[in-house]
């Protein structure tokens, strides 16, 4: 299930892929300002809860390791309870002591397997969402650097087109006009700022 993060994200591309170009241009759009700012402005606040709710997954992984700690100290009380009982019963003294030595031991082994258990599963989780939050992220920004991509190849092709154009057209006044003299605009134009149409 995708996030709403996701989902304004592909609202976002999908308007954009829509919008209209503009007049005698290739790589310039026309935008619904209130549109866009408001998918922006819901993208904005949708953020903060996103990375609320994967910080509250990550703090998780304390009452995980609480609850194991719980754990462990009940059957710690449990073996030492059953410990004293054993060491009350005087005719079987020394078989309680190895008894309860035993019961300590494992007691104390199954709680050590908990933390160690718990630990693992919170750090897995704390992993998923760190993870999931860098995704998240580096979508964003492959969107932004495709689009900056897209808008400078149109804008350098416009160029290449207008100054080819413009090639064309003093070819031909050539050939109008082999031996004619050129004219102050002529001049001017056939100028070395002038050579080529730079468009900023």
């Amino acid at each position: 299930m995708s996030s709403r993060i996701e989902q304004l994200i592909d609202e976002i591309e999908e308007y954009i892929d829509g919008c209209k170009y503009q007049p005698l241009s290739n790589s310039k759009i026309i935008v619904n300002k209130e549109e866009i700012d408001e998918l922006l402005r819901e993208l904005r606040m949708k953020t903060p809860d996103e990375i609320k709710r994967y910080q509250k997954i990550i703090s998780n992984k304390e009452a995980i390791l609480n609850d194991a700690r719980t754990k462990a100290e009940a059957l710690i009380n449990e073996a030492t309870v059953h410990t004293n009982e054993l060491i009350n019963e005087h005719e079987i003294m020394q078989q309680a002591y190895a008894q309860a030595n035993e019961v300590v031991s494992l007691a104390t082994k199954q709680a050590q397997e908990i933390l160690d258990n718990a630990t693992i599963e919170a750090n897995n989780v704390r992993q998923a969402a760190m993870q999931y939050t860098d995704d998240i992220l580096a979508n964003l920004e492959n969107i932004i650097t495709h689009s900056i991509a897209t808008a400078s190849g149109h804008y350098d092709a416009m160029i290449k087109s207008l100054n080819s154009c413009n090639d064309i057209v003093k070819g031909n006044r050539a050939e109008l006009n082999p031996t004619a003299d050129l004219d102050e605009s002529d001049k001017l134009e056939d100028s070395p700022a002038n050579t080529d149409l730079d468009v900023m």
